[in-house]
């Protein structure tokens, strides 16, 4: 009897381990976009529309809120995916999908057809945080090596350059955005995007790019934090501010997730991304 009840504790202790592995970046940053996917999801659902600005989706647009439902289903069933170990790196593969399509079909044509106008490029740019970091999310559980490619590392890098370049552009929109507390807002608007260029630069150069990527998703999460936080605090039911926290701690998420891939690399030199963390042994186990 002792060594029925030994293995049935061993199964339990197994299936909360599935359900809530053991902290590290890597579980914070998949555990973090999980958070801003189903608030997203949930708001879409709720709403019968897409993310405002985000997915720019005309509203004239056959079954336009069939549509939007639908979105919001994916991203929910996304987000609780990443919380399941053995559906992580499958959903993973699937919200970098997603977000692949939102940038192609929703901004990039915008971007093309505007390409003076940094605002059509900031949507795009948001997105290939979300694309990319997604996607080395996604290697990293696969086991895949490098779990940081060339590729995710140039969008990413560019993604957060117009990100900076558009804090220089909209410095006075940028501005109202800061803390009444904090001083020098127009400072602090073109310090952060000038922190969003040198972040990019240096992770598309490979120069110091765990420091690089640390930095700017501490500075993304604080933004979370100081930013869009108090302005659901202040107003509650605005669908905007709620949308804004989601988005904002989605990237934030995804910037971490590199910063994960990079784990082994010193935060002052040179070295190889951190070998991949594989998930994909406990997918052929049993069922969550």
């Amino acid at each position: 009897m002792t060594g029925v009840f030994e293995g049935s504790d061993r199964r339990a202790r197994g299936s909360e381990e599935e359900l809530m592995p053991r902290f590290s970046l890597l579980t914070f940053a998949r555990t973090f976009l999980a958070f801003g996917l189903i608030g997203l999801g949930v708001l879409s659902l709720g709403s019968g529309d897409f993310a405002l600005n985000w997915q720019p989706v005309p509203n004239g647009l056959p079954l336009h809120e069939i549509l939007a439902r639908l979105s919001g289903v994916l991203l929910v069933a996304g987000g609780f995916g990443l919380l399941i170990r053995r559906l992580a790196t499958r959903s993973a593969l699937a919200v970098s999908a997603y977000w692949l399509l939102c940038a192609g079909v929703m901004h990039f044509i915008r971007a093309v057809e505007h390409p003076f106008n940094i605002g059509s490029w900031l949507g795009l740019a948001e997105n290939m945080l979300l694309v990319c970091g997604a996607y080395v999310l996604y290697r990293l559980l696969a086991g895949m090596s490098p779990p940081f490619p060339v590729v995710a590392r140039v969008l990413l890098g560019l993604g957060c350059v117009v990100c900076g370049l558009s804090h220089f552009r909209f410095a006075g929109v940028t501005a109202d955005m800061i803390p009444a507390w904090l001083p020098g807002h127009i400072f602090f608007a073109l310090f952060t995007g000038t922190c969003h260029i040198a972040a990019g630069l240096a992770i598309i150069a490979g120069v110091l790019p765990r420091l690089a990527a640390t930095l700017e998703a501490a500075m993304i999460t604080l933004f979370v934090l100081l930013v869009h936080v108090p302005a659901v605090v202040h107003a509650p039911l605005g669908r905007l501010q709620w949308t804004m926290v989601f988005i904002a701690s989605a990237m934030a998420a995804c910037v971490w997730a590199v910063a994960a891939s990079l784990e082994t690399a010193p935060f002052f030199g040179q070295a190889e991304a951190r070998a991949p963390l594989v998930l994909s042994a406990p997918e052929s186990r049993g069922t969550s």
